[in-house]
């Protein structure tokens, strides 16, 4: 009887051995993304996250690298079809006839860098990502005497978008973005209540969803038709996600024609050029 126990706990220890063995010669893995995602986290609605309108959600407040409490929005930007019933509206904010602010008075004090990642799976080169880029910051820059945006960081790396709290990046990549239907996703921090004059962006991050969408030139310009309904045009939603980076929100939904509207598509161009309702928002924004 003995024995008989002694070879059933020796058999034990080795079946635990190998199994061991077995766990630890194991490659450590992670969970599986669609492989077309470059960003470095795919982009997800916290749990933590409040929604404040459709598409608006508030992330809660954190502290910013100087102390300060400040707090994040979100914002959802839908493919035309995907987002909930129209809401007129920006976040509880500020609205005018064709604008919106994130709030009154918040605005960036300074101009900062931003740290841009061109990588995609779609076939844009680094110089065409890094030049729409820029030409979609200075479609909102142009219209005001004050510098919203400075210029590309080419000294720092972009780490993903900042849910929980800044990190003192503003960051603009190409990721995977988990909520059906969206096409980009831009998350601001700044101070949004208080004293207009107290109030201020500190700042913002831009995720363009790149597993689920073509991106490249959708074509010419126009107003009134659609370009290669197959692609969504970069320069159309860039210029949409950085009026948000810059302080504006989603107008009024009849407010179909204005860059900031919040509903976009495949083969749309119109927003890269801003419209009256933008113009006006920046501009009052910026003094």
């Amino acid at each position: 009887m003995k024995k008989q126990m002694i070879f059933a706990t020796s058999a034990l220890l080795v079946i635990v051995a190998l199994t061991s063995l077995f766990v630890l010669a194991q490659p450590n893995r992670v969970s599986a993304t669609n492989n077309k995602a470059k960003g470095p986290v795919p982009v997800i609605i916290p749990a933590h996250a409040v929604e404040l309108a459709d598409g608006v959600f508030s992330l809660g407040t954190a502290r910013d690298v100087d102390g300060k409490v400040v707090e994040g929005l979100m914002f959802i930007d839908y493919k035309k079809g995907y987002a909930k019933p129209p809401w007129a509206g920006g976040g509880g904010t500020t609205t005018s006839t064709c604008f919106a602010f994130l709030a009154k008075g918040a605005r960036w004090k300074n101009t900062e860098p931003y740290v841009l990642n061109t990588t995609n799976s779609d076939g844009m080169t680094d110089v065409f990502v890094d030049n729409i880029t820029s030409i979609s910051l200075d479609a909102w820059d142009s219209q005001v005497a004050f510098e919203i945006f400075g210029n590309r960081n080419l000294s720092s790396s972009v780490d993903g978008a900042d849910t929980i709290a800044p990190d003192n990046k503003n960051e603009v990549f190409f990721g995977g973005v988990a909520e059906p239907g969206v096409i980009a996703v831009t998350i601001v921090w700044g101070i949004f209540s208080g004293p207009p004059g107290g109030r201020k962006l500190v700042e913002f991050d831009a995720v363009f969803d790149d597993p689920d969408f073509f991106w490249g030139d959708a074509g010419p310009t126009s107003e009134t038709t659609l370009g290669n309904t197959s692609i969504m045009d970069y320069n159309n939603i860039a210029a949409h996600e950085f009026g948000h980076a810059g302080g504006m929100s989603h107008p009024s939904d009849s407010c179909t024609e204005e860059t900031e509207y919040r509903f976009s598509q495949e083969g749309e161009t119109k927003k890269r050029t801003l419209n009256a309702g933008d113009i006006d928002g920046i501009k009052k924004l910026y003094g």
